[in-house]
């Protein structure tokens, strides 16, 4: 079966509507897509080949389908535009799960080009046959399978497709999309029509990408006069700086690292005891939701006795996890400002008083302390740096111990918080921001995860990137959660920390990139200049830390918290 071509050879269907659907991408500003090779999506690699060829569209080619996703997820968590992800059909589609899984929950657009079997070789024991249209089940914004495409097809009806998916997916709650492609053979154009791909790009129009629509929800109201509103932003929440520039008072998950005016000690404040008259006058009207906290217990704690709460949001579908949100909109009226006085200044007080003892909790220590090296890092980066956090305990030694400072865009999968995939979305934030200096900071566990996002072929392209890991050989975060307790103390190495002796430089340098083992705070800081952050390509600082004093050196710090407090 072809569609001949107005201006040259056959075109089989397939490959006319794998054309089809890249020239929409680009007509419609998209920049980049990730591709997992196979036979079944062939007609998308040869289209998305061509246009990477003419300087129309930016092509990342990926192995692992898991790692692919990532990516895809990296690049349109840093740009806000969605990337395409194509595989396979298969297991491929389905090892797009998590990425996928990722995005609907954390609010990234993602447009998923699933190839696939023509509709009459399913359910017979075919070759590499799933039934690729529940895979992603619950978790797309929206899904669409054309019918095969057959010499008649009018490629119009894929066009409109396409830009459906495409406002599906950017839309008021941006997220992701499928496009499952049903391609018969043949797979491949004819050699003399293949050897002339400017013929069929010159039809492209390329256009302006257009983000998602403003809301038209009723903003969260700004605190009135004298009101006592209290914000809580989650680690990556872009308004935190900005309402605490205005004189409200700002918990951010990502403590200092989120603006030179949020309560730096924001975190260990709300983890303080708050018995007796610590904060008299001092207890909030209103809590407003910068986002979707979810990683300290003691915000859950403070949402749960907040006497109003209102949220900005939602940065996923679960925009109240609390079910008792007064306001759920998309954005915040205008602060015209400051906190009242007494307020203000009560946290500002206790805030300066505890930022002290942080201070002194970590001095005197080596980056052996995750904590201090966390707080070394957000330091160090220079001014307009992206910092990507992996999850467990390393975002919490930021939000905890990181001093006030402008300048940094932090970035973290916190929509279902794994720590699969964390250095492709770093890969792909880098590729999406180049002029941002970027660095990741992640455990070892997160790291070896997905060493897989590492195997980049000679031909792709490559951002620069640091990767700072905290390498404690094991689980740090569970030493300081309840299976940390003394009574856990046989099992916890093998079942909670799960320890795997990897020598990382070996395996960093096996891989082809640079490795650095750094133990002094001044040689990391100065590995974190924005001069040694360009033109590195990937590589990879080993920080070697301790995971068996954690549990203790927080029991300290909290007491001396909560004696700051007292006084």
């Amino acid at each position: 079966m072809t569609a001949q071509s107005p201006s040259g050879p056959a075109v089989p269907p397939a490959v006319l509507l794998a054309r089809t659907l890249v020239l929409a991408a680009i007509g419609h500003g998209l920049t980049d897509a990730v591709l997992s090779p196979g036979s079944r999506n062939a007609p998308l690699s040869l289209a998305l080949h061509a246009a990477d060829a003419a300087g129309l569209l930016r092509l990342h080619v990926r192995v692992d389908e898991r790692s692919a996703g990532f990516l895809a997820l990296g690049l349109g968590r840093a740009s806000g535009r969605p990337a395409l992800v194509s595989t396979t059909s298969g297991t491929a589609v389905a090892n797009l799960h998590p990425a996928v899984l990722e995005a609907h929950h954390g609010g990234v657009p993602m447009i998923v080009l699933s190839a696939d079997r023509p509709p009459a070789l399913r359910a017979l024991g075919a070759n590499q046959v799933i039934d690729q249209r529940q895979v992603f089940s619950g978790a797309l914004r929206w899904f669409e399978e054309p019918e095969p495409p057959a010499p008649h097809s009018d490629p119009e009806q894929w066009r409109a497709m396409f830009q459906h998916a495409l406002r599906a997916s950017v839309g008021a709650l941006p997220g992701p999309v499928q496009l499952n492609l049903p391609f018969d053979v043949p797979l491949l154009p004819e050699a003399a029509e293949s050897e002339d791909p400017d013929r069929w790009l010159s039809q492209v129009r390329p256009g302006g990408f257009e983000a998602h629509p403003a809301t038209d929800a009723e903003p969260v109201a700004a605190p009135e006069p004298g009101e006592r509103v209290l914000f809580v932003a989650d680690l990556t929440h872009p308004a935190a700086a900005g309402v605490a520039a205005a004189g409200q008072l700002v918990v951010s998950e990502a403590g200092g690292a989120a603006g030179p005016r949020v309560l730096e000690a924001g975190i260990p404040l709300l983890e303080a005891d708050f018995a007796g008259d610590l904060f008299a006058g001092a207890t909030p009207d209103r809590v407003v939701v910068l986002g979707r906290p979810t990683l300290y217990r003691a915000v859950s704690a403070l949402l749960g006795s907040a006497p109003v709460i209102d949220v900005v949001g939602p940065t996923g579908p679960v925009a109240d996890p609390t079910g008792r949100a007064r306001t759920v909109s998309g954005a915040l009226a205008a602060i015209l400002g400051p906190a009242p006085t007494e307020f203000r200044e009560a946290w500002l007080d206790a805030d300066s008083a505890v930022r002290d003892v942080l201070a002194e909790a970590v001095a005197g220590h080596d980056l052996g302390l995750g904590p201090l090296l966390a707080r070394t890092v957000v330091a160090s980066l220079p001014t307009s740096a992206m910092l990507v956090l992996g999850s467990s305990q390393t975002p919490r030694d930021v939000g905890r111990f990181s001093c006030c400072r402008a300048g940094v865009r932090v970035l973290a999968n916190r929509g279902v918080a794994g720590i699969d995939g964390t250095v492709s979305t770093a890969i792909g934030a880098a590729l999406a921001d180049p002029e941002r200096p970027t660095v990741a900071l992640l455990g070892d566990l997160t790291f070896l995860h997905e060493l897989n996002g590492l195997l980049i072929g000679p031909h792709e392209p490559v951002p620069d990137l640091t990767f700072v890991v905290s390498n404690n050989d094991g689980g740090a975060i569970f030493g300081t959660l309840e299976p940390g307790a003394a009574q856990y103390v046989r099992p916890f190495e093998r079942v909670f920390a799960t320890p795997l002796g990897v020598q990382l430089g070996q395996v960093v340098e096996s891989l082809g990139y640079e490795h650095l083992m750094v133990t002094d705070p001044e040689e990391l800081a100065a590995e974190l200049t924005a001069e040694a952050l360009q033109g590195t390509g990937i590589r990879v600082i080993e920080v070697p830390t301790d995971r068996s004093s954690l549990r203790e050196f927080s029991a300290t710090v909290r007491g001396s918290v909560d004696r700051a407090l007292r006084r």
